[in-house]
């Protein structure tokens, strides 16, 4: 009973079962879920857990998908910030889907896109790259007026092979379990006032390797997920476009087309875009392998894949939707 109480205390927000779950894994023995349960309601260590909407009721993202195997999905956000003193931790947090395994959970100088690169830089040297990346709206990872919501990161994402999946803007349960992955560090981290990387990484490291999840048949993160066998090979210097033309985008988001200039993204400037005729009226223009849009040749204007021509033309700063693979 004391050993119960012992395990709780170390343990606060985890329930009877993965208490008794970790018990299991130490002793290698262990009574009912339910008498750990009564032990520990009669220590008054327990309270009712809040009933969480599920999947169906808060509207999950209908295009996104759900990973089957480790590394199919990674989902990426920063935890909403928090002080100790004078000092602001609002770490960047990346998870695989499938395993639940937490990649990063790093207290970055800033937010700003050089330093979030840098940190996907050594993760993918890590454990190689995903398939998908699944986030927010939100800087750095998106843009909310540019073609397809490309941000400088997440056109280097897509550079790299790796699809988009995001959110609705306003819809945090849409990468819902990120968020429960918040909702612990919010309780397990935030509240004791720990902001110093050394504890970040004492707490991921128990999340992965003693934590034992429902999800994964009381299996610890750690017992399921492997690395990718899509290995990172550096940074891409340049893209190729087989029988098609290109053009390289200028740092104003830029490309020259029979001496006519053509406005696709800031987020692009640097990268070269591929030009494909796809009829006698219309070149399509691809980055990689996304299809950012049209050049009208009656008109030598660039129609977006993301909005229609009608909107293009009455709202030039529209939102970029949700962008999936399909």
């Amino acid at each position: 009973m004391c050993e119960i109480i012992r395990l709780k205390q170390a343990h606060t927000s985890w329930g009877p079962r993965k208490i008794r779950e970790l018990y299991y894994r130490q002793h290698g023995r262990a009574a009912s879920e339910s008498s750990f349960k009564r032990v520990l309601e009669r220590s008054g260590l327990t309270e009712k857990r809040k009933k969480w909407r599920s999947a169906s009721q808060s509207g999950r993202l209908s295009s996104g998908r759900k990973a089957q195997e480790p590394n199919e999905v990674w989902t990426v956000d920063f935890k909403g910030w928090w002080h100790k003193g004078t000092q602001r931790c609002e770490p960047l947090t990346v998870r695989d889907q499938y395993s639940r395994y937490l990649l990063e959970l790093r207290a970055l100088e800033s937010a700003c896109t050089t330093t979030v690169q840098r940190s996907f830089d050594r993760l993918f040297e890590r454990h190689g790259l995903p398939q998908a990346m699944r986030s927010d709206n939100g800087s750095p990872f998106a843009s909310r007026t540019a073609v397809h919501g490309l941000s400088r990161l997440s056109a280097w994402w897509v550079a790299l092979g790796i699809d988009l999946e995001r959110g609705r803007p306003g819809h945090p349960q849409d990468n819902g379990a990120h968020e429960r992955l918040h909702r612990d560090i919010s309780l397990e981290l935030e509240s004791l006032g720990q902001s110093d990387q050394h504890s970040l990484d004492l707490w991921r490291a128990e999340f992965n390797a003693e934590r034992p999840h429902e999800a994964l048949g009381m299996r610890t993160p750690s017992e399921v997920y492997q690395a990718s066998s899509r290995k990172y090979e550096g940074g891409v210097e340049e893209l190729h476009y087989p029988q098609m033309a290109t053009r390289r985008v200028n740092r104003r988001g830029k490309i020259t087309w029979h001496n006519h200039e053509l406005f696709l993204s800031t987020s692009l400037a640097g990268w070269s875009v591929g030009l494909k005729p796809s009829s006698q009226k219309e070149i399509e223009v691809w980055f990689a392998r996304l299809l950012l849009g049209w050049v009208d040749l009656a008109t030598v204007h660039f129609f977006r894949a993301d909005i229609s021509p009608t909107e293009t033309k009455h709202h030039p700063k529209i939102m970029a939707r949700a962008l999936t693979r399909k």
